[in-house]
């Protein structure tokens, strides 16, 4: 069966695409390289011993999307990646937001509503819940205010496919993750943000590298075991082997419902401490870090509950935090040998 990755060259998308073809799929993979490179198919390859098919697109170019569906007329299920994830950036900058992760959406249903039948897998974010009122979080917390236009974008992007599976033979799954994290173990792929790092994981790996002078965390004076932010750290390869089980649910027919919602995630929280001190230990190495003021748009503490997915989906996490930050430092040493 062939499988659309959209994003498919980026962090969690060419994990995805190697869980994929493990699986005996055959991917296309669209991507237009804001935030990934090419490079990363040699990664693919590397683990799989296959190339996937893959087709320089930008999505937010309607036609280029509608002649893409054209030309890959069998494509009936598809991973949805490609967006901008930033939370900081996101606030800054709400249009860039609004419709990279929007319109881009809107035009692939359109494609995929004309057809007999299509399984879309969304890519969603624990930040739909914003800051939820109980700890660990379930699919049934109510969904909160957005803290920033790309928790906004998340929610919207939600709304748009559940009225879309009423009316249509879509049928959806949104995963809503936690914070992915890691590296492939073969270590032929992992993250490679472009620029300065989003994202806590490569900041610390890239400053343990001498990259960067020092780590910044933002506040230490929340209500949290050691008063910074707590998140759910999850392996991005056990995030990747999720998307292959929801896409398999339902080619299978196993859905429950049209549209149905899984958090991703550990079931742990760590704060941002915790995760430095994790990478300590793994590295072998002390990181210099700075406290400075909250962040814009981050929530106190975000950790899922993940019975639902792991009851229902037959899916759970195996990797530990210090695994998936062992996984991240071999990997980032690993970039800058080559550089």
């Amino acid at each position: 069966m062939k499988v659309l990755v959209t994003g498919g060259l980026g962090f969690i998308g060419s994990h995805t695409v190697v869980e994929l073809q493990n699986e005996g799929f055959e991917v296309v993979i669209i991507d237009n390289l804001s935030n990934s490179s090419e490079e990363v198919l040699k990664g693919i390859v590397a683990i799989t011993a296959k190339m996937p098919i893959f087709e320089k697109l930008d999505l937010r170019e309607k036609k280029s999307v509608q002649d893409f569906f054209k030309k890959h007329d069998d494509i009936s299920g598809v991973i949805h990646f490609a967006a901008s994830k930033a939370v900081g950036e996101s606030v800054e900058n709400p249009l860039l937001y609004y419709e990279n992760n929007i319109n881009t959406l809107v035009y692939l249903l359109q494609e995929l509503q004309q057809k007999p039948e299509a399984h879309f897998i969304f890519s969603s974010s624990c930040t739909v819940y914003g800051q939820a009122k109980t700890m660990p979080i379930t699919e049934d917390a109510s969904i909160q205010t957005a803290k920033s236009p790309y928790g906004n974008t998340k929610q919207i992007g939600e709304e748009i496919i559940t009225d879309v599976t009423k009316v249509s033979n879509i049928n959806a799954i949104l995963l809503r993750y936690f914070n992915p994290i890691g590296a492939h173990p073969s270590v032929e792929i992992g993250e490679l943000p472009i620029g300065v790092p989003q994202n806590l994981v490569p900041f610390i790996t890239q400053t343990g590298m001498g990259l960067r002078a020092a780590l910044s965390v933002y506040g230490n004076d929340y209500p949290t075991v050691d008063g910074t932010c707590v998140r759910d750290y999850i392996h991005v390869v056990d995030l990747a082997k999720a998307h292959v089980i929801a896409l398999q649910r339902l080619i299978d027919k196993k859905n429950a419902d049209k549209l149905e919602i899984f958090n991703l995630g550990t079931g742990t929280g760590s704060s941002v401490l915790e995760v430095i001190h994790a990478f300590e230990k793994v590295s072998g190495q002390k990181l210099v870090y700075n406290i400075v003021e909250r962040r814009e748009g981050d929530v106190t503490s975000a950790y899922a509950n993940t019975d639902k997915a792991n009851t229902v989906l037959g899916w759970k996490t195996v990797s530990t935090l210090e695994e998936a930050m062992d996984s991240a430092w071999k990997w980032e040493q690993k970039v800058r040998r080559k550089n």
